[in-house]
């Protein structure tokens, strides 16, 4: 029977906790799969193996959190609950959702093996939800017409169509019906693809599944990005006297560094760097996971830059765009994650009762092998 005289539960070593809770390379800092709630919550405060994951990805909410709010004391913003800002605050929710999310399923996922699952079932779905929600701030702050506005009975660009080449036209012309009619679905069809193969890694390809969890989330990159290579290929669709041209000049270099950032975090999730060479020696502070956690956040964080360039861009055009471009409905922002949301919860539901049927026995037998209960202290 384990003792709780008001002292927190002891850490155990890997060959103290069941198979499915031991990481690779870790050896100590573990806790056993009955805690409580308030004993979760405490663990936060104490050197776990869980520690470091939770405080990289719960800080983090702050500090997002402070450098989002910036747009809206800029002298050109309008209110924050215009239409124009659907967009940005579906990729707030995005970001905080999986924040938030990640650094739960690291303090909670002790209470039992049931819980643990359901745990990392979330945290992917929510990975999934800020592709989405990033898409949506890419569509409309980010499309490569966004700087095309309409003037009188013509449309205007600071873009000559007339001088591109015949080649360039009709890869617009093709592009242009991908952004307009396919970009967001298959922005949600590639998520729910993401949730549904990374909740298959917790019950099949076990020993692969680093892997397959990032290559998986490659694929809503490289479908979200689509409007970003196309800038970048392109040529600015702002006049370059403008000072729109002067405010998006910074969204390459934000967007190159988004993407380093995410290949540094790849690596680290894969090759378990630096613990697998010193297998004990990071098991509290250091080891790769909380270093996956740290680039990640990074490669936000210049995400967020690189919209919070464009929004600038937009916002500074002459005259305002704001009722010319292509607006943000609740239905075409909000609508569509709520729809996304609702067809991640169901996946969520699914696998947790699979889960439950897997581990419920297990947990049963945990409990009664390893009882918690209260000792008086003498």
């Amino acid at each position: 029977m384990l003792l709780n005289c008001g002292q927190p539960l002891p850490l155990l070593s890997h060959t103290d906790v069941p198979p499915r809770v031991i990481e690779n390379f870790i050896l100590t800092g573990y806790r056993f799969p009955n805690y409580s709630l308030r004993d979760c919550l405490l663990s936060a405060f104490r050197p776990t193996n869980e520690t470091g994951n939770f405080w990289t990805h719960f800080l983090p909410v702050f500090i997002f959190s402070y450098y989002f709010v910036e747009v809206f004391n800029w002298d050109i913003a309008p209110h924050g609950n215009h239409p124009f800002f659907y967009p940005f605050w579906n990729y707030y929710i995005g970001v905080f959702c999986l924040l938030i999310a990640s650094s739960m399923a690291h303090l909670l996922n002790s209470m039992s093996l049931v819980v643990r699952e359901v745990c990392f079932f979330v945290d992917y779905g929510t990975i999934s939800a800020y592709t989405v929600g990033s898409s949506l701030a890419y569509y409309y702050y980010i499309h490569p017409r966004v700087g095309i506005l309409e003037t009188g009975d013509h449309n205007s660009s600071y873009v000559d169509l007339k001088h591109e080449p015949v080649w360039s036209l009709h890869t617009f012309s093709k592009l242009s019906m991908f952004f307009e009619n396919l970009y967001i679905p298959s922005a949600c069809v590639v998520a729910i693809i993401c949730v549904l193969s990374c909740c298959s890694t917790r019950q099949k390809w076990r020993h692969y599944r680093y892997v397959i969890r990032t290559l998986v989330f490659l694929l809503p990159f490289l479908i979200s990005s689509t409007p970003v290579f196309y800038r970048l290929l392109t040529r600015s669709p702002y006049s370059t006297t403008s000072s729109s041209f002067t405010a998006s000049i910074s969204m390459p270099s934000f967007f190159y560094r988004h993407c380093l950032w995410l290949l540094v975090s790849a690596v680290f999730n894969i090759s378990k760097f630096p613990e697998r060479f010193a297998p004990g020696r990071f098991d509290i502070w250091g080891h790769s996971h909380q270093w996956f956690h740290c680039c990640t956040f990074l490669s936000i964080l210049d995400e967020l830059h690189m919209i919070k360039a464009e929004v600038r861009a937009i916002l500074l055009q002459s005259p305002a765009p704001l009722s010319h471009l292509p607006g943000p409905t609740v239905a075409s922002t909000y609508g569509v994650m709520l729809l996304l949301q609702s067809t991640i919860i169901s996946i969520i539901a699914w696998f947790s009762w699979q889960a439950n049927c897997i581990y419920g026995p297990q947990r049963d037998q945990l409990a009664q092998e390893h009882p918690r209960g209260h000792l008086k202290c003498h």
